[in-house]
This record gives structure tokens, sequence and C-alpha cells, in this order.
């Protein structure tokens, strides 16, 4: 279609979330398209979203612990500044109280807003390792993604239309709070999120305890 001029229609006006600066210097690659973690607290994957509203535009960031799927952070915004995903951030550092000695990476696309000098401090004050994937290739951040498709694909789409950012926001808590707690997840064996990871501590107590 390129080739001969074409495009196809879309509906309403395409929103762009993902604005880099090629002149920015960018952390590694840390990830190598690799999701994977053995434990919780190794590996964050971080993304925002946008939902239409009868007001406009609403963004809608998450923060994904890999381990189990964990959404550790989450933040509705009538703008994509570099404040909304930090908020993002400071809630999934608290809701995680990390300890010092463990490596955690931070994987994110090249958006502005993630690689942004307060952004990037922050995440050196907390100990963080930043990781960025390449410009316009979702597969880099593939499971933030497909995070983003159940969130638009189960509450949003078939909830919606959506008023207001209080609307979003409210519902944005619910599936947060379901997702966690009651959605099974195929690749955890078919439990939820905050299972998976009460599992993992349980087996290490018991670990701990063989071994002392």
């Amino acid at each position: 279609m390129r080739r001969l001029g074409l495009q196809g229609v879309v509906r309403g006006k395409p929103v762009r979330t993902t604005v880099s600066n090629p002149l920015t210097p960018y952390p590694l690659d840390r990830v190598k398209r690799q999701f994977t973690a053995e434990r919780p607290n190794q590996l964050w994957v971080s993304d925002f979203t946008y939902v239409s509203t009868w007001q406009g535009w609403v963004y809608v960031a998450f923060i994904i612990d890999v381990f189990a799927r964990s959404i550790v952070g989450w933040r509705v915004s009538r703008s994509m500044t570099t404040d909304f995903v930090l908020d993002a951030l400071e809630q999934a550092l608290c809701a995680r109280q990390l300890e010092r000695d463990q490596t955690l990476i931070h994987h994110s696309d090249k958006g502005s807003q993630y690689v942004s000098i307060r952004y990037t401090e922050r995440l050196q004050e907390a100990g963080i390792d930043p990781s960025v994937g390449s410009t316009g290739d979702s597969y880099d951040n593939a499971l933030a993604e497909t995070i983003n498709g159940l969130y638009k694909a189960e509450p949003i789409h078939r909830r919606g239309p959506w008023k207001s950012a209080d609307a979003v926001e409210w519902a944005t808590l619910e599936w947060v709070s379901w997702f966690n707690q009651q959605r099974l997840m195929a690749p955890l064996g078919y439990v939820p999120p905050a299972e998976a990871e009460a599992n993992y501590y349980r087996q290490l107590g018991q670990s701990t305890s063989v071994a002392a």
C-alpha cells in the first residue's frame, strides 16, 4: 500500500505516545526481548496507553513486575508528561519497598517521558538499572504491550464509551485489583499474579528453613 501511495482509513485522530529524540543518549537494552524473571523485583516493564473520553484523551501508565505479571504501579492522567509516569513509578516503589542489595532492571521504550532527566535520576536514586528497547518496535517491550492490550480489551472496550478521566481512573483501579488478585494467568499455571508471588515467597521460606 505504501508503494502505491495508499493509506487505510483511520477512525478518529491517531495518538502518538512514543516521542523520542534521536540526539538523546539512551540506556542500553538489558532485556533483549527476554521477558522472564526468576524472582519478584528483578525486572519491571513500563508503558502507557490512551483512552478516548467525552472530555478528551486520557493516558494510563502501568509498571509490571515480569516475574508474575503483577501490576505494581499505575496512573491515569489528562496529559502525557514526565510527572505522569513518575507518579506510577513512585507508586511501584512505595508498594514494593525494594531492598538495596537486589538488582532490578526497569525496561521501557524510548519515549521522552521515560528517558527524561528526572525519570532517569529517580531510577538511579532507587538503585534501579534503566533499559530501553528500539524505537517503534513493540516486540522490544512486548510484555508491557500485552498488558496494555488486555486492559483495552477487558474493561475499556467492554464498558465504554467513557465520560471522564475520573470514570476511567475508577475502572482502572477496579481492573488492576482484579487483575492482580483474581485473573487466572496461563503462563503462571492458571493462578493469579498475587498467588504466584505468594507461592514463590512460601517456597523461598521453606528452602531457607531447610538450609538452616
